[in-house]
């Protein structure tokens, strides 16, 4: 009789493809492997399923036949370690990259990383953010040395492809996707505000490089610097203000937030 760990470890080789399980039984033995190919089916559907809810703008840009068909070649390649799904296909975006047939796809791993990132948004910790009143206070009190704390889900991707852009041209009422005389890098900032909205948008790079700064531990003054030329503080404010999303502020070397 197989150990547990052998019968798992045959399982999982089954599922991905090799014979049945040497347990796996059915009342016409000839029947065993046809019935355990059913089982294999359910869950590669299942498995492709759950990445289209990751990536559902990949999915509608390669129509739905074609992206089963690459999630199968991702799942045979990258398959869920553990049973939490919310935190499996991370290396979606890779993966495609490295697809021969799409190298001509250039913005398709960036869409690919807009949504992984869209995910990770979604799923992060909970914060409150300031009140206008309590801010003001501490950057009163710390001067140049005002540090602000965003969101736990707050990302910035640099893109060298419009993948904002075509992001949005696939949601409902989105403008169409950009031309070629219009293709350029862009910035994203990518953070939830309150419970589930996701918010998604292409910011100017300077405000995209404040932002960053600010993640990266910067202070206010020095998040300013890095951000260079064509940067307007106070529309990278009011950006962060009307999302909710400074949960926090100190004194760059004092205690706490």
């Amino acid at each position: 009789m197989l150990s547990h760990r052998d019968f798992a470890r045959s399982f999982r080789d089954a599922i991905r493809g090799g014979v049945a399980p040497e347990n796996a039984t059915a009342c016409q033995p000839a029947e065993t492997e046809r019935r355990f190919d059913v089982y294999r089916n359910n869950v590669a559907h299942s498995l492709s399923q759950a990445l289209a809810r990751h990536y559902p703008v990949i999915e509608r840009l390669l129509g739905e036949e074609c992206f089963n068909g690459t999630a199968r070649l991702f799942i045979d390649q990258y398959p869920p370690r553990t049973p939490v799904l919310t935190e499996w296909g991370e290396e979606f975006a890779a993966f495609l990259a490295e697809i021969e047939t799409f190298q001509s796809l250039t913005y398709l791993p960036d869409v690919a990383q807009i949504e992984w990132a869209r995910s990770r948004a979604y799923h992060s910790a909970d914060a409150d953010p300031m009140m206008p009143r309590d801010l003001q206070a501490i950057a009163q009190e710390a001067g140049e040395k005002l540090r602000l704390f965003l969101h736990p889900s707050v990302q910035v991707l640099q893109m060298l492809t419009p993948a904002g852009s075509i992001w949005a041209s696939q949601q409902p009422g989105g403008a169409p996707a950009p031309t070629a005389a219009q293709w350029a890098p862009e910035t994203v900032l990518i953070a939830r505000k309150g419970l589930a909205e996701v918010v998604t948008r292409t910011v100017p790079a300077p405000i995209g490089r404040f932002i960053s700064a600010l993640l990266n531990g910067r202070t206010f003054a020095e998040a300013q610097a890095s951000a260079g030329e064509g940067f307007e503080l106070n529309a990278a404010f009011l950006l962060l203000v009307e999302n909710a999303l400074i949960v926090g502020a100190g004194r760059k070397g004092g205690n706490g937030k």
